[in-house]
């Protein structure tokens, strides 16, 4: 901020991040490293005499800005001790602008800071009584400090923040900062008058800072600085290239410098990272103000803190640099608008940033991903599986019948024992941590037809891998949006462009609806043969086409029953379809946006959408409204998926990170950043501790849910990963893509021998193999088909689905 004066002594008022006493307990770490979001540091001191602050500390990421009486007075070296050692010209310019500073604390109900300054400038009372009440000051001196006031406020441009209890109706005037962080150096909080719109307030932070012709500078001296450190500091520091450009260009847009933006936009935008060029194509499209109050990605860019994980070493080494350059522009942009996630040891190389940069707003903050997860599986059951005739001859034949008794519970471990890692359940009741449906005898008829299927499972390895089977869908004419398997793979369903559901039997058994209701009374409900009885052989086809949704659609989930289907459409609703009378049930109506994908509980009775207004929303089948609203990504959630114990749900979103949210809370327990483009692609493994994502990149990653760390990259798509699957046993990995491949990765060696030590926790310092032909299994091409879908049968053969695209 320009001086006030031109006399030595210089006054500046402005919003301090810190000085005591503050309102809220003191964060670990240096700086904006952990904690409050955004540096705590002082920035550059742009030189002169007394430094004046009044202090308002806004607590973490948001909320009301506290105001918290704390003034420091800073005399430089030599200077005099009062006012009165300058000239008398002096002395009264001096006085009249340490009366305007009173009456400014005197109006702001800083009682506090005015009485510490009057002692400070040594004033007695006498020489400052006019200063007791606002407007008590006669003469000249008067108009003087009141000409003065009027300048402090009126360069006080900021965002509004809500009025604190008790001064709203009254209209007072109150000092306030930056709503999502310290206010920057150099700026007075803006007088609260009236409530501004969220756009507007958001938007006036990027009023007029400094010289807009020094930008480019500013920009290029930093890049300088940086280019020439230390290897080991070079690609830490350069993190902050492209969410400063953003920053700064956006400040030239708004304050109206059109040409000087321009210029600075394509002096620098070839500097930035390729995984951010979408983002700059967005970004050159504003190059007016007016573009800027409905464009999203502005918003995001303003609203949401862009996290850069750094050193100590190489965070001192930035400080140093601004405070020895006194570059306040920056280092505003630095306290306002990124979090510093600061962390002690050796800075990261170059190839550990990349693999975990690359999001919308950077990457996440350390303390995202600290919250305990239970990943473990829930106690199964025990149901008792008789043994079938064939099974008994064989064992009579061989003399030992009591042999194949081990069979009675294929998924013994599981179920015999609790999983440590398992949500919380009580085993006398058998309550879980979250309500879920009990088992029907039909449920247990089928687990009992499943673990049957398990005991002729193939065991998958390097050197067994599973057969595929592809079902190519012909004459959509790029129509296909969607694809599901029943878990027993006896249905195929498929949601199309023109807005119908079609589903498929691919067992020689034909689909069939029930009866009306006047057959149905004629019926027999104690025969054996009665869930035969019901059903309308006039009804049987190969095809069953569902009408309903009046757009696309793009999801696509049967229930476990098999009883139920979901499907989700560009017309913002969610529908679920009865499989006995192949009619629409209900029709659930929360997003205000196409809806991309949903997908059942693999307990049934709950599920999950999740949509262009970038909520996931959890949903039970026989509730209209939502449960869970799932609110945080800044972008489309593209993709869904349950955790197999229920507990959570992962979503993958446009704004390129993958969350998991805990459906008992609603919380966000994990952020995954490390992808370079939208994510189109989730799965779990088996035993509910790994996640693989995919995305237009064309990477598929894998996570530790527990630890909440990237474990491994799978290169070797060339397009974006629409599918992934873990087989039934979770040895082998399959990921279908829009290049026309399927891809067979050996899951068991990806995850064998992780470096998941309490350091690599702490700090993030991830040290990912170049395994990618190792891990490779086998890459398998169809002849012009993207693969949309992928399904491990129970025995673990593939069966894959895409609509033929000719070129």
């Amino acid at each position: 901020m320009a001086a006030l004066a031109e006399e030595q002594t210089e006054v500046a008022v402005k919003l301090e991040p810190e000085g005591p006493p503050t309102l809220l307990p003191p964060q670990a770490g240096d700086g904006a490293g952990e904690g409050g979001g955004g540096t705590t540091n002082n920035g550059p001191s742009s030189g002169g005499g007394g430094n004046v602050a009044a202090s308002s500390s806004a607590g973490g990421d948001g909320g009301t800005p506290k105001p918290s009486a704390a003034v420091s007075a800073v005399a430089p070296a030599g200077a005099a001790p009062a006012p009165t050692a300058a000239p008398e010209a002096g002395a009264s310019h001096d006085r009249q602008t340490l009366l305007a500073v009173l009456q400014f604390l005197r109006q702001s109900n800083l009682r506090e800071a005015e009485e510490a300054l009057r002692r400070e400038a040594r004033l007695l009372e006498e020489a400052v009584a006019g200063s007791g009440a606002p407007g008590e000051v006669d003469g000249a001196g008067a108009e003087a400090a009141n000409a003065l006031l009027s300048r402090v406020t009126a360069s006080a441009p900021g965002p509004a923040a809500p009025d604190p209890p008790g001064t709203g109706a009254s209209g007072a005037t109150a000092v306030s900062g930056s709503a999502t962080g310290p206010a920057a150096p150099g700026k007075v909080g803006s007088v609260a008058v009236e409530d501004q719109p969220d756009v507007s307030a958001v938007l006036s932070a990027y009023n007029q800072q400094g010289d807009p012709t020094m930008y480019e500078e500013y920009y290029s001296g930093l890049k300088h600085f940086i280019e020439c450190s230390l290897d080991c500091h070079r690609a830490e520091l350069s993190q902050l290239f492209y969410p400063l450009f953003v920053h700064m260009y956006l400040e030239l847009v708004y304050n109206q410098h059109e040409n000087e933006a321009k210029s600075f936009f394509e002096k620098f935008h070839g500097d930035q990272e390729c995984y951010y060029q979408d983002d700059l194509r967005v970004l050159s499209s504003l190059t007016k103000k007016e573009h800027m109050k409905g464009n999203e990605t502005m918003l995001d860019f303003r609203t949401s803190k862009f996290v850069l994980r750094i050193s100590r070493d190489s965070y001192q080494l930035l400080k140093r640099h601004l405070q020895e350059k006194q570059n306040n522009q920056i280092w505003n942009i630095v306290q306002e608008h990124l979090y510093i996630d600061i962390f002690d040891g050796m800075p990261r190389s170059k190839q550990q940033i990349d693999a975990m940069v690359g999001s919308l707003a950077g990457e996440a903050k350390r303390e995202a991903n600290k919250s305990k997860v239970f990943f473990g599986l829930l106690k199964e059951p025990e149901i008792e599986v008789p043994l079938d005739d064939e099974d008994e001859e064989g064992e009579n034949e061989e003399g030992k019948p009591k042999k194949k008794k081990p069979k009675k519970d294929s998924i013994g471990s599981k179920s015999k024992k609790q999983d440590p890692n398992a949500p919380p359940q009580n085993s006398l009741f058998f309550f879980h941590r979250i309500p879920l449906p009990e088992l029907k005898d039909s449920d247990k008829l089928d687990k009992i037809m499943n673990m049957k299927e398990t005991t002729k499972r193939v065991r998958l390895g390097p050197d067994c891998l599973p057969s595929i089977c592809f079902y190519t869908f012909l004459n959509a004419y790029q129509g296909l949006t969607a694809v599901d398997v029943t878990d027993d793979s006896s249905l195929i369903a498929g949601g199309f462009a023109d807005s119908t559901v079609r589903v498929w039997s691919v067992t020689p058994k034909k689909l069939r609806s029930v009866k009306q209701a006047a057959d149905l009374s004629l019926i027999d409900k104690e025969s054996d043969d009665v869930l035969e009885r019901i059903m309308d052989e006039k009804t049987a086809s190969e095809l069953k086409i569902l009408y309903g949704h009046s757009g696309p659609v793009y999801g696509a989930s049967f229930s476990p029953d098999r009883n139920y289907l979901l499907s989700s459409s560009e017309d913002g609703t969610v529908r679920l379809w009865s499989l006995q009378t192949f009619t629409c049930l209900v029709g659930y109506k929360g997003h205000n946006y196409p809806v991309w994908d949903t997908q059942f509980s693999p307990y049934g009775y709950y599920f999950v959408s999740g949509g262009h207004d970038r909520v996931a929303r959890l949903w039970a089948t026989d509730h209209y409204q939502p449960l869970r609203i799932f609110a945080g990504h800044l972008a489309d959630v593209n993709c869904t998926r349950f955790h197999p114990n229920s507990n959570y749900v992962a979503t993958g979103s446009a704004d390129r990170t993958v969350r998991l949210w805990d459906v008992l809370n609603g919380n966000c327990v994990r952020i995954f950043t490390g992808h370079k483009g939208p994510i189109h692609s989730l799965t779990f493994s088996p035993n509910g501790r790994f996640l693989a994502t995919g995305a237009t990149d064309g990477r598929v990653l894998l996570w530790d849910i527990g630890h909440g760390l990237m474990v491994g990259e799978l290169k070797g798509h060339t397009d974006t990963v629409c599918s992934l699957r873990f087989s039934r046993d979770g040895e082998i990995l399959a990921s279908g893509s829009m290049d026309n491949t399927v891809r067979l990765w050996d899951a068991v060696k990806a995850f064998e021998d992780l470096e998941t030590d309490d350091f690599t926790t702490a700090t993030g310092h991830i040290n990912l193999p170049e395994n990618s032909q190792e891990l490779l299994l086998g890459t398998y091409m169809t002849k012009s088909t993207p693969v949309v879908h992928l399904h491990f049968t129970r025995r673990n053969l593939v069966l894959a689905a895409g609509a033929y695209s000719p070129q």
